[in-house]
């Protein structure tokens, strides 16, 4: 089973997902990840991101794992580095090159080959599992999006400076070539700018059947 979540940033998806694969007792799979872990080895291994020959090839050599919910890279648990305010400001051009989207694409789709999924992203329910049993997108306000990512406490940004990088992004996204964020014909919209945590897991759970 796949249960495919799609929004933009600060819309609860990662925190939402995670409860769900908690609640169902089947594994949370976050595809910003991998997204995340390949930037950040391309910013220590200060490769151009520009240059998407150089990342492409530097990413296939890449080993990224998922264990425990958790991104490992070549060995390495780089979970508490993915959302650095440099990873955040990279990754969305990174993950923007469409040929690496097919590398990431495909190690999405092997760990469901064997197991049971919640999966959150931008293109979940659109591109990655497009056939996924059930599929949700989560949005919010951007003032919203804003002081629940400045909530976190992972970025040195002021409010409005998250607010601005937020909207950046979203744009970037909604503007890529493939794997553009919008919202699947067929998925359940829910506006979780007012709702709890709680709330939107009753409202998403109340849709599947097991």
């Amino acid at each position: 089973m796949i249960i495919a979540i799609d929004g933009p940033a600060g819309t609860g998806k990662s925190t939402i997902a995670k409860l769900i694969s908690e609640k169902l007792n089947i594994t949370f799979l976050n595809s910003g990840s991998f997204y995340r872990g390949i930037t950040l080895a391309l910013l220590r291994e200060k490769i151009d991101i520009k240059d998407e020959k150089k990342v492409l090839a530097f990413a296939e050599k890449l080993n990224l794992d998922y264990v425990n919910d958790h991104l490992i890279l070549n060995g390495e648990d780089v979970n508490h580095l993915l959302h650095q305010d440099i990873v955040s400001e990279n990754v969305s051009p990174v993950s923007s090159i469409v040929e690496l989207r097919h590398i990431v694409n495909k190690k999405l789709r092997k760990v469901t080959e064997t197991q049971s999924v919640v999966c959150e992203g931008r293109d979940i329910t659109t591109v990655v599992f497009p056939n996924a049993e059930y599929k949700f997108y989560l949005d919010a306000s951007i003032d919203v999006q804003a002081q629940r990512r400045f909530n976190q406490g992972v970025s040195e940004l002021s409010l409005e400076e998250i607010k601005v990088t937020i909207q950046k992004r979203d744009e970037m996204d909604k503007n890529k070539k493939e794997g553009s964020l919008k919202i699947a014909e067929d998925a359940t919209y829910i506006d979780t700018s007012d709702l709890t945590i709680e709330q939107v897991c009753e409202i998403i759970l109340s849709k599947i059947h097991i």
